[in-house]
């Protein structure tokens, strides 16, 4: 049994298909694709568990395939160039369309490859991972790391569809499963209460990959996601509710090295760090952060940031985040558990004693 939800953005508007047995399925695509010429972008993870399925799913269309090395290490200028190798090689006009099989990587890696070549043309998203089914496919935020900041080449391009096979998770790594997690309790943390109780209720059933609780925890976190993408497409406003954590944990993943730290466990640890920093501005108890420590915790999540990644460098890292506006850090922090806000009213001395705080993460 599958579910569909509609990501609300007018003439950019597009399903999300959330069920078993979606990958395999013609159906999942005919509808959405363009052309009669198909690039599945993939990793080489991946491919051996659902490129054979895939590919013969899309049997009525010519289809090639470019598979990449997998990890967020291999999120760079020169992997992703090898996506217009494959076009150009093979002489691809405008008409065709690529098809993102994989994880947040391959999404953000295809996605901008879509979004960049002969000025665009269309994709479709198959995420494999429960990170990726819950965030990074939904939304047209596609890109690539450089050097000195996560995701700092982009830009916005939706997909067609979002594909969401729930038994593509039986194969994720347990340490995985628990990455995508930390995206799931975030939607919680900044707008669902209700949502963010269940998930503690029902913590044991997601690990252990019950189908109804995973495709529950699915489901509410793209509905989230879609209502607060159809607000603020290009995150000019509310969208960067979406961040909580990130800035933190964007900057323990430069730090670290990429791929060093699984994305989900840096959020992880940066959604404890924004939880400190609340406490700090006087708005979270300390019930309030010792819960969400403790839920990250349960998710099989880290709480604390590399004990060799020092406050200072923290600093110089978070300033080149995207999210710096104006020359001026800004911040997803929380007033309450289940409600989230933006600013940029943090003072240096209060966020350094976060950055130096292990202690209380």
């Amino acid at each position: 049994m599958s579910q569909t939800l509609n990501v609300d953005l007018g003439l950019r508007s597009y399903p999300i298909h959330i069920g078993s047995g979606l990958l395999a399925d013609p159906e999942s695509y005919r509808p959405h694709v363009r052309g009669d010429r198909i690039m599945i972008v993939t990793n080489e993870t991946v491919a051996p568990l659902y490129l054979d399925p895939l590919e013969q799913a899309l049997s009525d269309y010519r289809v090639s395939r470019v598979v990449l090395p997998d990890g967020e290490q291999y999120k760079t200028m020169e992997v992703w160039n090898r996506i217009f190798d494959a076009l150009l090689q093979e002489r691809f006009g405008r008409d065709c369309t690529l098809v993102a099989l994989g994880g947040g990587v391959i999404g953000d890696m295809a996605g901008f490859a879509a979004a960049c070549y002969q000025r665009g043309v269309p994709f479709i998203q198959v995420p494999t991972t429960l990170l990726a089914q819950v965030d990074s496919s939904v939304g047209g935020k596609t890109g690539i790391n450089h050097p000195a900041g996560k995701n700092m080449i982009g830009a916005f391009h939706q997909p067609l569809a979002v594909i969401a096979d729930t038994d593509t998770l039986e194969t994720l790594p347990q340490k995985e499963l628990s990455a995508g997690l930390a995206e799931v309790l975030k939607y919680g943390f900044i707008r669902d209460a209700a949502f963010l109780a269940w998930l503690e209720s029902h913590m044991a059933e997601l690990l252990s990959r019950d189908p109804n609780a995973l495709s529950h925890a699915i489901k509410r976190s793209c509905e989230i996601k879609a209502l607060i993408v159809a607000e603020d497409e290009l995150e000019a406003g509310q969208r960067a509710l979406l961040n909580l954590g990130h800035t933190f944990g964007h900057a323990i993943e430069a730090g670290a090295g990429y791929g060093a730290w699984l994305h989900g466990e840096a959020v992880a640890v940066g959604t404890c760090m924004a939880a400190n920093l609340s406490q700090r501005l006087g708005w979270l108890e300390d019930k309030d952060v010792e819960r969400l420590r403790r839920l990250i915790s349960c998710a099989g999540l880290p709480t604390e940031p590399p004990a060799d990644l020092s406050p200072d460098q923290m600093l110089e890292l978070m300033a080149v985040d995207k999210k710096v506006l104006d020359g001026k850090m800004r911040f997803v922090l929380l007033k309450e558990l289940g409600e989230a806000i933006v600013t940029d009213e943090v003072d240096r001395d209060t966020l350094y004693a976060t950055l130096a705080d292990r202690r209380s993460l």
